[in-house]
């Protein structure tokens, strides 16, 4: 009886569907990142303006000829936010980039060879993960001051050992089990066994350290740019901040609604964006967390 009543309860109780790809934060997040690519892409085409030309009176409220309003000196804010949309995601996709690759080498390498390549890589490791990412970008950034190339750079090459060490501890776990000594036993080299069992593997693991990194990357080109450590003639959201708070009583005056506030919500949009896929994607790739639910 009691046997019957336990399978009746199991039959009754609601089956957890796996998370698919239709997830909502998956969709919602894909559709902010393809809005901001395509305004990227399509930035000539949709920018009325030229985002450095004087194309008004200076300060001249949003109208029907400016919608956004001009700057201090009346260059068109709704061309110059367009236009911003490819300085941060050019960051948000090359650092990220630079980052992986280097994280993949470094980690598969260390992982794969063992020994004191391991040894040595761990160590390395260790140091870099201790030093403060934040102040150091900003040290980087007040010395050299070369613009987005910089940013790029400095940002991938302190964003990398993280990775690095998740991807070497994945790669140890995997060189431990059967498949990859057979691979080795059969003739087949390190490419094939990164290509054949590694790949598959770390592929979703990279592919949500590249999501998160993109977030930050856009976050600490803007926080750089803001603070004037960029270019200060580049058109990106960070120096129309820089530039808008820089004039004495702004927020005494309606200027804020149409010159900080669009940059700020497009900073804030593009963070979101690739948040929203990164925790919509986690329990896509990630099968601890279906089994944890």
């Amino acid at each position: 009886m009691n046997g019957d009543r336990a399978v009746a309860d199991v039959e009754r109780a609601p089956t957890r569907r796996a998370p698919t790809w239709r997830s909502p934060l998956i969709v919602a997040g894909a559709t902010i990142v393809f809005g901001l690519t395509l305004a990227a892409v399509l930035a000539p085409v949709l920018a009325p303006y030229d985002p450095t030309a004087v194309a008004g009176p200076s300060l001249q409220a949003p109208s029907a000829r400016h919608l956004l309003g001009t700057n201090d000196v009346g260059q068109d804010i709704l061309s110059q936010l367009v236009w911003g949309t490819r300085a941060s995601l050019s960051v948000a996709l090359l650092a990220p980039l630079l980052a992986v690759v280097l994280g993949v080498l470094v980690g598969v390498g260390a992982g794969l060879v063992g020994g004191m390549v391991d040894r040595v890589a761990t160590r390395v490791l260790d140091v870099l993960l201790a030093v403060p990412v934040l102040p150091l970008l900003i040290v980087v950034a007040a010395l050299v001051r070369s613009g987005r190339t910089v940013a790029i750079l400095a940002i991938g090459l302190l964003g990398w050992p993280r990775l690095a060490r998740v991807v070497r501890s994945q790669t140890l776990t995997l060189r431990r089990r059967g498949f990859v000594a057979s691979a080795h036993g059969f003739g087949g080299g390190p490419l094939y066994v990164i290509r054949r069992h590694l790949g598959p593997a770390l592929g979703p693991l990279i592919a949500l350290r590249f999501v998160d990194l993109a977030s930050v990357s856009i976050f600490l080109e803007s926080g750089l740019a803001f603070l004037g450590l960029g270019d200060p003639h580049a058109v990106s959201w960070g120096n129309m901040l820089n530039r808008a708070l820089g004039r004495q009583g702004l927020y005494y005056s309606p200027l804020w609604a149409w010159w900080v506030l669009p940059a700020g919500l497009a900073i804030s949009v593009a963070i979101l964006g690739f948040a929203l896929l990164l925790v919509g994607l986690e329990p896509v790739f990630n099968p601890r967390w279906r089994r944890s639910r």
